[in-house]
C-alpha cells in the first residue's frame, strides 16, 4: 500500500514537469522568422484582389494569348495525343533523363548534325526545367571546378540566379550589362569588366531574351564578348530559356551559343522548355557540358548522375516525352516552329503597338527601347514613383524596377496601358 501511495505521489509531482518539456517540443521552430513574400507572386495576389475592371497584370512571366488566357500550343496537344496512343507506362526515367529528349535538346541548341553530339563530345542530362538545370550546373561547378569557383552575373540578372548559385556554395559577383540611360546594353562597361575580372572566371550569359531587361547583344557584340572571354580564359555558362521564343527563329536565338562553340569555347548550358513550348508546369529542362573527348564526356556524365541522385533521384517523364515527341517528329517539329513563331510575333507586335500608341498620346520621350529590346520582358525605364502611380491610380501591376511582361499586353488593354504610361511620365 505504501509503495502504491508513493507511486501516486510521484506521478502527481511529475505532472508539472511534463508541461515545460511538452512546450519545448512544440516550439522547435519559434525562432523561424517570417520570410518576405515573392515579389512577383505578391503582385499577382494584389492583382487578384483589385476590383478595377480595367486592371492589368504585367508582372507574371508566362505567355498569354490576346485574350489574356494561358495558351497550350497545338503542337503540344498533338504530342499528347500521340503519347496516349502509345499506351506508355509510368516507370522511372533513368537518372540522366529520357534519352530521346536529352539528345534532341542538345541538337536543338547546337544545331542539327553538330559535331558535339555526333562525336560524343558533350553530355546532356535532363533537369527540372531551367531552375533545376542551373542548380545541377552549380553543384557540378562547386564539386569539380579546379579552384574555388567564382560566378559572375550580369547586372541585373534573373532574380533566381543569385540564390541558385549561392545555395550551392558558390561565390557570386557581378559585371556591368544594362545601361539605364539608354535602356540598352552597356557593351563598353561589360567588355571592360570582363577584361578586368581575374582570368578563369565563370561568366553567366543569357543566350537570348535577357531576363529581366530584354536587352541582347548584337551578333557583332557577341563576337567581341567571345573574343575577350577567350583572351582572358573565362568560362562561359549559358542560360538559354527562350530559344525560338525571342525572335521566332530557333537558329537566330542560338547564335551566341553556336558562335562560342565555333570560337573554341568549351561551354556548359542550361535549357528550359517552359516558354518556347509552354510547358511551364511540366518542368522540362536540360543541362549540357561540352568536353574535349568522349571519355571525358562519359566521366562527366557519371558525376552528374551522382549529383542528381540525392537531389531528386530522377526527373519527371511526361514533359520530357512531350518535348521529345515534338523534337523528334519532323512534321510535328515543323508545326511547333510555327507555334513558337506565332507567340514571338505576338510579343513583337505588342511592343510595336505600345511604342506607337505612346507617340500617338503625345509623349515626347524616346520609347525606341521598347522595340529594340526582345523577348517576354521589357525594362520600360519607369522609376519607382511612376510604377507606384500605375499600380495605385490605374491598377496596372508591374515590378518596382519598371519591368513589364509584354505577354500581359493585348489588343484589348494596350490603349489603356499607353494612356496610363503617358500620364505618369509626361
Amino acid at each position: 500500500m505504501r509503495i502504491m501511495a508513493l507511486r501516486r505521489a510521484s506521478n502527481i509531482l511529475c505532472k508539472p514537469c511534463v508541461a515545460p518539456a511538452l512546450a519545448s517540443r512544440l516550439s522547435w521552430w519559434s525562432h523561424v522568422e517570417l520570410g518576405p513574400p515573392d515579389a512577383i507572386l505578391g503582385l499577382t495576389e494584389a492583382f487578384k484582389k483589385d476590383q478595377n475592371p480595367n486592371k492589368v497584370n504585367l508582372g507574371a512571366g508566362a505567355y498569354r494569348d490576346d485574350n489574356g488566357k494561358p495558351f497550350v500550343l497545338p503542337s503540344v496537344r498533338k504530342a499528347e495525343d500521340i503519347m496516349r496512343s502509345k499506351n506508355l507506362d509510368k516507370e522511372y526515367a533513368p537518372i540522366a533523363g529520357v534519352p530521346e529528349f536529352t539528345k534532341a535538346s542538345a541538337n536543338l541548341a547546337f544545331g542539327d548534325d553538330n559535331e558535339f553530339v555526333k562525336n560524343s563530345l558533350s553530355t546532356t542530362v535532363q533537369g527540372v526545367s531551367g531552375t533545376g538545370s542551373l542548380r545541377i550546373g552549380a553543384n557540378f561547378l562547386k564539386a569539380f571546378w579546379p579552384k574555388e569557383p567564382v560566378v559572375y552575373l550580369p547586372t541585373p540578372s534573373w532574380g533566381n540566379h543569385n540564390p541558385i548559385f549561392k545555395h550551392a556554395g558558390l561565390d557570386v559577383k557581378q559585371y556591368r550589362y544594362y545601361d539605364k540611360s539608354t535602356c540598352g546594353l552597356d557593351i563598353n562597361g561589360m567588355l571592360e569588366d570582363l577584361n578586368n575580372i581575374p582570368s578563369g572566371a565563370i561568366i553567366i550569359l543569357h543566350a537570348c531574351a535577357h531576363n529581366p531587361t530584354g536587352v541582347d547583344p548584337s551578333p557583332d557584340e557577341w563576337r567581341e564578348i567571345s573574343s575577350v572571354m577567350k583572351n582572358k580564359n573565362h568560362f562561359a555558362y549559358f542560360d538559354m530559356a527562350y530559344q525560338g521564343f525571342a525572335s521566332g527563329d530557333i537558329d537566330r536565338d542560338a547564335f551566341a551559343v553556336r558562335h562560342f562553340l565555333k570560337d573554341g569555347h568549351k561551354i556548359i548550358l542550361s535549357q528550359s522548355y517552359a516558354k518556347n513550348m509552354g510547358l511551364y508546369g511540366e518542368r522540362v529542362g536540360g543541362f549540357t557540358v561540352v568536353c574535349d573527348t568522349p571519355e571525358e564526356a562519359k566521366a562527366v556524365e557519371s558525376q552528374l548522375k551522382i549529383i542528381i541522385r540525392p537531389m531528386y533521384s530522377n526527373p519527371p517523364i511526361n514533359g520530357a516525352r512531350i518535348a521529345s515527341t515534338i523534337l523528334n517528329d519532323a512534321e510535328l517539329r515543323a508545326e511547333w516552329l510555327v507555334d513558337v513563331k506565332g507567340m514571338a510575333d505576338r510579343i513583337i507586335a505588342m511592343r510595336q503597338t505600345l511604342k506607337d500608341n505612346l507617340a500617338r498620346e503625345g509623349s515626347s520621350l524616346d520609347w525606341s527601347h521598347i522595340t529594340n529590346q526582345i523577348g517576354m520582358f521589357c525594362f520600360t525605364g519607369l522609376n519607382q514613383d511612376q510604377v507606384q502611380r500605375l499600380i495605385n491610380e490605374y491598377s496596372i501591376y508591374l515590378t518596382k524596377d519598371g519591368r513589364i511582361s509584354i505577354a500581359g499586353v493585348s489588343s484589348k488593354n494596350v490603349d489603356y496601358l499607353s494612356k496610363a504610361m503617358h500620364e505618369v511620365t509626361k
